[in-house]
């Protein structure tokens, strides 16, 4: 009863943010709806399964290029490819973007089943550092590849087809799909991969296989946010997919509470949404009579000092691992 009037109240409120808002917060609602399903994504891998991984700017880049390949008409490629001409077959690519967007997710999640393999064969910090690799390889073959990316100039006349309709309908299924996996058998392989790997191992538990599942959930979810973030802004480049892209992203999940779904949407609201409605603070402000001139970057130096306040207090992120729910539950006979 209680995940159905979550449910009712999030669409309700989608459907009165699109009707009642000015576009400007509109905009900021959609931002914050496609980092919700990147969030979301990336907190399974990292969070829930403990996998120390630091490649979400290369899956996104990937699901952002796809979707914006296929939505771009043929006539607008042969006018932008302006440094070298697009192989033959980018010309020919073309689809709605429903199956632009599933592309964009499907070759993310292909891609991230090829890297299991050689990925997981280490851990740890060692994890991170092959995983960060990747992210780099994208953004230079974006660069560098101009024939099919149209190099640093990236790809403009994106169709705009992302709405608050779209972003968050698809986060609502983001969310849903991931917290099913964490309550599923699979959900219970990934905590104890998190938890001890040795001991999982011991205890029967395949973890390539959770960690597999995970990174591939993860990977794609993480393309079809690239798509969705391409739909709205129009325009992409390879400077959008800097190692800045995961580094904002693991603030958010880390902030909300590594393992906890509701704690990553948590941190993306206050990380995506924080930071644009505190832009007053770079104009100048009169209080009290007194009239303080425009300090441009003053919002970035009070953001980052509430971020160091909230994880001074609360060492684990603001929801640890637990979930919204778990404070509708009926407590035991002996809980604290």
């Amino acid at each position: 009863m209680i995940k159905l009037t979550i449910v009712a109240l999030t669409l309700w409120f989608i459907w009165f943010s699109n009707t009642h808002f000015d576009e400007y917060t509109v905009r900021i609602l959609n931002n914050i709806a496609i980092f919700v399903i990147l969030a979301v994504s990336y907190n399974l891998i990292n969070g829930v399964t403990g996998q120390f991984s630091l490649e979400p700017n290369g899956f996104v880049a990937i699901g952002a290029y796809v979707t914006a390949l296929l939505l771009v008409s043929p006539e607008s490629k042969q006018y932008q490819y302006a440094i070298v001409d697009p192989y033959p077959f980018i010309l020919t690519l073309h689809a709605n973007f429903v199956v632009a967007l599933l592309l964009g997710g499907i070759f993310s999640a292909i891609l991230a089943a090829c890297l299991s393999f050689p990925v997981f064969r280490v851990r740890g910090d060692y994890l991170a550092i092959v995983t960060l690799g990747f992210g780099f390889i994208i953004k230079i073959l974006a660069i560098n590849v101009p024939e099919a990316t149209n190099g640093s100039l990236g790809l403009n006349d994106i169709p705009e087809f992302s709405n608050l309709y779209w972003t968050g309908g698809i986060a609502m299924i983001a969310v849903i799909v991931v917290l099913n996996i964490i309550n599923s058998k699979f959900g219970r392989a990934m905590k104890a991969v998190r938890d001890d790997e040795d001991a999982a191992i011991a205890m029967g538990v395949n973890t390539f296989k959770a960690k597999t599942l995970a990174f591939c959930t993860s990977a794609f979810f993480e393309g079809v946010g690239g798509g969705l973030l391409a739909a709205l802004l129009t325009s992409i480049s390879p400077d959008l997919f800097d190692f800045f892209f995961t580094f904002q992203l693991l603030i958010i999940i880390v902030l909300g509470g590594l393992g906890s779904t509701t704690g990553a949407i948590i941190g993306t609201v206050l990380v995506m949404g924080g930071s644009e409605w505190m832009r007053f603070l770079d104009e100048p402000i009169h209080l009290f009579g007194y009239n303080a001139p425009a300090m441009p970057g003053m919002r970035m130096v009070v953001f980052s000092l509430g971020l160091i306040l909230i994880m001074l207090f609360a060492r684990e992120g603001i929801m640890g691992k637990r979930e919204l729910t778990d404070f509708f539950k009926p407590r035991k006979k002996g809980d604290k």
